[in-house]
Parts: structure tokens; sequence; C-alpha cells
């Protein structure tokens, strides 16, 4: 890494601490250093993961799972609501490619119209998608996704093939490592991103491709 002012074998390990997900403070605590210099080096994981991850797009082909979730804020009292809608939590859309990747957009609302620009814009025409029945993924067949398909989670959670699990793991896995840091008020999209990368990674993985991303962006 250009720049640095620690020596290599003390930057492999807070790359190590950071893949852990040891926090700041305790990385700082444990290698002997104040926690301004980790926050600074985790910020800078941060920027360079979300460069790769977004340098990482292609179209999603094969079975894709989609579904929104929302993160933040408070439920305005009084306003309905599934799931968060109706809130004024932040809204995330969610794309899993099963047996693949999967990729995370901060939108404004969950509106057909806004869901559907992401789609198509992110999502094959050729593969088979898959969602639940909010209104907001009507009309797909109608924009070219002729094998939409969907659950009705008041009914069951997965019928013949047919669910959302994948992104429903990713959610759930995203919601309990950000609430490690109170629910990321600032650089969330950079936690977001980070999310993306970490999910169903082992460390010594993690340690890896950081190692490369790292590199690669020197």
């Amino acid at each position: 890494m250009r720049y640095a002012k620690l020596s290599p074998h003390r930057i492999k390990k807070i790359i190590r601490c950071f893949c852990i997900d040891i926090d700041a403070s305790k990385t700082a605590k444990l290698l002997g250093f104040n926690r301004k210099t980790a926050n600074r080096y985790f910020l800078l994981f941060r920027h360079a993961i979300y460069r790769f991850q977004t340098e990482q797009l292609r179209l999603f082909v094969g079975k894709v799972e989609l579904d929104e979730s929302y993160f933040g804020g408070k439920r305005r009292r009084g306003v309905p609501g599934k799931r968060g809608r109706g809130t004024s939590k932040q809204p995330v859309f969610g794309i899993f490619e099963r047996g693949g990747s999967v990729f995370t957009e901060i939108i404004p609302d969950c509106r057909k119209q806004t869901l559907q620009e992401v789609i198509t814009g992110k999502v094959s025409p050729d593969a088979v998608v898959i969602s639940d029945e909010w209104r907001g993924y009507d009309g797909l067949v109608d924009v070219g996704y002729d094998r939409h398909y969907r659950i009705t989670h008041s009914k069951h959670f997965s019928k013949n093939g047919v669910h959302i699990n994948g992104i429903e793991s990713f959610w759930s896995f995203t919601k309990r490592r950000l609430a490690k840091f109170n629910g990321v008020k600032v650089n969330f999209p950079l936690h977001l991103k980070e999310c993306e990368w970490r999910w169903n990674k082992e460390t010594k993985t993690l340690e890896h491709e950081l190692a490369k991303i790292l590199k690669s962006h020197q």
C-alpha cells in the first residue's frame, strides 16, 4: 500500500483483524497503536472494497432472487407498511444469484418503476426471477422477464424451489453485522458493499482477497 507508515507485517495484522471483524478500537488495543490509525486503515479498506464490488458488476443469470429491505429510521406512528414499507427507514434493493454473488443498491423507494430500473439494468431477461408478492414486482413479464415466479409468504416460504431464502439470509447477516456498529449512520454505502463482499466467505478467503484488492488499487 502506497504511503503506508506502518510496516508490511503490522499492516498484515490490521488486515487480519479487519477480516475477523474486530472493530477499530479493539484492533488498536490489540496491536498497540491509537484508534485513529486503525480507523484510517479500516476506512481505506472499505473504500477499496466498495470500488472492487462496484467494478465486479455484470448481468445476473440463472436463478435470481429479488427482495428489498429497510435500514435505520423509525416507523411513523399510524402509517401501515409491511416489513418497513411506509416508514422512514432507508430502503435497499437486493439481487442474489443462486450459487453466485449478491448485489445491493440504495434506492429512494420501492415503487414498481424504481425496482424495474434496477432489475432491467442488472438481471438478464434469460434469468429465472423469483420475488415475493410485493406490488413493486408487478409487470416484470411485460418488460421481458417471462420466467418470473412469486412466493406467497403468508402461505409458505418455499415451494418447488420458488423461494427467496438466499437474499433473506443475506439481509439477516447484514443487519446482525451492522448492529455492532449501532446501525452505521456514517458511511452506510461502504458498510453495505462490505457486507456483500464478506457474505458466505471464510476469514482466510477474505484476507487473501483483501490483500489482492489493496494491491490492485494502489
